[in-house]
């Protein structure tokens, strides 16, 4: 049987993961997705998407595929499926990384919080219009602002509760520093809420604010389960499955002649 990596996907770095193990002849690679997206971008490999029912039955699909070593490349706010992958890793006892992009080095001037709940509790302190850039799950927890004006940007059109005064823009990104400056002047952004979902691709809207002296409240992401690590990047990926894979399938985790 040949060597076989499950990637937990969704994520740049997952696709640009699964392009470059697919690429490996002996090597079969499939990315499991939620399903949250109706059109996701194109994955090399195979694709699955759905969930496993939880730890337990992700473990089931471990053995009965023969995965021989899973890699989470989930958002970095994805915190029960890690936690369900750590714990199915251990059950099956295959070998687990998890891909995370390093988080942003913090502004002085952005205001930390633990929670989407704590940074709807601070908005009423910062004006009347936000960028709120969290994702189209959450938008629940400022439901209850009602004296704000809440632009929120999304691949797909988010569901209720949303807050009641609520633009909804439908883009996918990334976007560049000029995009992001173009979108807080012509809504007349008063602050900008986000997660610290790290990466190249999502900072531009950082600068933007930070060019306009716009106050910024920044989610911190939640910790990895005890004792799990983080790579940070697809090669450190690869150079950890060079030494996973069994020497047998040494063609699969390296370069072939």
């Amino acid at each position: 049987m040949p060597a076989h990596v499950l990637i937990l996907g969704g994520t740049t770095e997952a696709r640009r993961l699964a392009t470059a193990l697919a690429a490996r002849p002996g090597l079969r690679v499939t990315t499991s997705l939620a399903g949250r997206v109706r059109r996701p971008a194109a994955i090399d490999g195979e694709v699955r998407v759905g969930g496993f029912g939880g730890a337990a039955g992700l473990a089931d699909w471990l053995h009965a595929q023969r995965v021989t070593a899973l890699v989470d490349a989930t958002h970095p706010f994805a915190e029960r499926i890690t936690a369900n992958a750590a714990e199915a890793a251990r059950v099956a006892d295959v070998p687990h990384a998890v891909l995370r992009r390093p988080g942003w080095d913090l502004d002085d001037d952005w205001q930390p919080v633990a929670s989407l709940e704590e940074a709807a509790q601070a908005v009423p302190r910062l004006g009347q219009r936000v960028f709120l850039s969290t994702g189209r799950l959450g938008l629940a927890a400022f439901a209850e602002l009602t004296a704000h004006h809440f632009v929120v940007r999304s691949v797909e059109a988010p569901e209720p509760p949303l807050p009641p005064h609520c633009e909804v823009i439908l883009a996918r990104g990334p976007f560049s520093l000029a995009d992001e400056l173009d979108l807080l002047r012509t809504h007349r952004i008063d602050a900008l809420v986000t997660k610290d979902s790290g990466g190249a691709a999502t900072a531009p809207k950082l600068a933007a604010a930070r060019s306009l002296s716009l106050p910024v409240v920044v989610v911190r992401r939640p910790e990895l389960p005890s004792g799990v690590g983080a790579l940070p990047d697809e090669e450190a990926v690869l150079g950890w499955l060079a030494g996973v894979i069994p020497p047998e399938d040494a063609c699969a985790a390296d370069t072939c002649p």
